[in-house]
């Protein structure tokens, strides 16, 4: 089968990279920037233009929901696409349009503006001297949200991004304390085609939940066929989405409160990163057979019930390195010759070249996989429970090596030993076990 993955970030180089072994021909459309450049050179058939290859494809799986999603509109009816319109990725995009979506189905939001202009949102956090959220709107990057500890940790970052001199469209909402929890499912022709997909992404650079927000350093996630999380904020979308002819992965984030409520964050309305390479544990066959499925209105297959888990593995200086010009590049991944190993590992940001190896007392150059950026992999696992899947990750991380000082977090999964009685006692994460003796790790 031929397939084309549109991917301006350079996400999806692990879902490429299964898509050949299983003997597809793949064409990879990434940005040409600086950052990306190297990303599955060697790998893949890597392209920088997707025009020639819209109407060579029998599938197109699109990573991202940024960019040349309007060149493929025309085509929309004519070839299988897995991935959002321009309309459905404004979902996700324009957090004011997100949250008008949630509305109209009758979700309760979170009570938030939308700002383009710093000094009427700081004038506004004055006025409510409470705790606020920032979170981006449009193309822009996403570890700009901001979870404030006061309004004049607010203020004081409004002031900070005004300063800088970047403009950004950015909404304020409300901080509302809870346990972080999302829901989402592969939507098809006829409606939601997988069981549900509950998850908890670990978001900061460090463990315990410190440092900067990197995006995910590493999420949990299981498939079940009964959540009253997606019950409350997915399954009204239903007939909206068929009306859309969306098909693909939808999210949504909540804060779940003390007193059971779920107020929806964000939508997702594409394939998460690292949360789909995640998925892989749980998704059965062939990965491009498995969206063709999708793309025809069947049920591709997953596994239900089990806890699957992934962490992200990265080297210095990442996440700033595009900012440092810290050398990125080249860095070995040694400890892969194990084939048992390979299908856990989930290349992002790598490339094949040459490095050094010992070979019978003797140190020459081989070709062998090596670092194209600073987000290097993810290592993945699953297990009947959280901590089950969290320590088969972290035994599989110990057989490799890099020489550029790799980083992780420790404590992917950990906090949810606390975390799950707590959603379990209003009804959410049924049946979900942290450990057979409840203890963290």
């Amino acid at each position: 089968m031929r397939l084309l993955i549109v991917d301006p970030q350079g996400a999806a180089l692990d879902i490429a990279h299964r898509a050949k072994a299983h003997g597809h021909q793949v064409k990879h459309l990434i940005r040409d920037t600086p950052k990306t450049e190297h990303i599955g050179k060697g790998m893949i058939d890597v392209i920088r233009d997707g025009s020639l290859y819209y109407r060579w494809a029998d599938l197109i799986f699109l990573a991202d929901n940024t960019r040349w999603l309007h060149d493929l509109s025309p085509l929309q009816g004519d070839i299988p696409i897995v991935g959002p319109s321009p309309e459905m990725a404004a979902w996700e995009l324009d957090r004011s349009a997100g949250q008008d979506v949630l509305k109209k189905h009758g979700i309760a939001t979170i009570p938030s503006f939308e700002f383009s202009n710093y000094d009427k949102a700081i004038a506004h956090v004055k006025k409510h001297p409470i705790r606020w959220v920032s979170k981006p709107s449009g193309d822009a990057d996403k570890a700009l949200s901001y979870c404030s500890n006061s309004a004049a940790d607010m203020v004081y970052m409004l002031e900070k991004w005004k300063r800088s001199g970047k403009q950004r469209q950015f909404i304020l909402q409300e901080f509302i304390p809870g346990i972080e929890m999302a829901v989402g499912a592969w939507f098809g022709p006829h409606g939601w085609a997988t069981p549900w997909l509950e998850n908890w992404e670990f978001k900061k650079l460090m463990d315990g939940d410190k440092g900067v927000a990197t995006g995910e350093q590493g999420t949990v996630v299981r498939h079940v066929s009964r959540s009253k999380l997606a019950k409350k904020v997915l399954e009204p979308l239903e007939e909206t989405l068929i009306r859309e002819k969306y098909i693909g992965y939808i999210d949504v984030n909540c804060i779940i409160d003390s007193r059971g409520i779920a107020w929806p964050l964000e939508f997702t309305v594409r394939p998460g990163w690292p949360t789909l390479n995640i998925q892989q544990e749980l998704h059965e066959g062939d990965p491009v057979e498995w969206l063709m499925m999708l793309a025809a209105g069947k049920e591709p297959p997953v596994i239900e019930n089990k806890v699957a888990i992934g962490v992200v593995v990265s080297i210095p200086d990442y996440p700033y390195s595009h900012l440092t010009r810290k050398e990125v590049i080249g860095a070995p991944i040694y400890g892969l010759e194990n084939p048992r190993l390979l299908p856990h590992v989930h290349f992002c940001e790598v490339m094949t070249g040459e490095a050094p190896h010992d070979c019978e007392g003797k140190i020459v150059a081989k070709p062998c996989h090596v670092t194209a950026g600073d987000y290097v992999l993810v290592m993945s696992a699953v297990g009947d429970t959280v901590y089950e899947a969290k320590q088969t990750a972290y035994r599989r991380l110990k057989r490799i090596s890099l020489p550029s000082s790799p980083m992780y977090r420790t404590d992917i999964g950990d906090r949810l030993a606390k975390q799950l009685p707590e959603l379990q006692k209003h009804g959410y994460a049924n049946g979900m076990v942290f450990s057979d003796t409840q203890h963290p790790a």
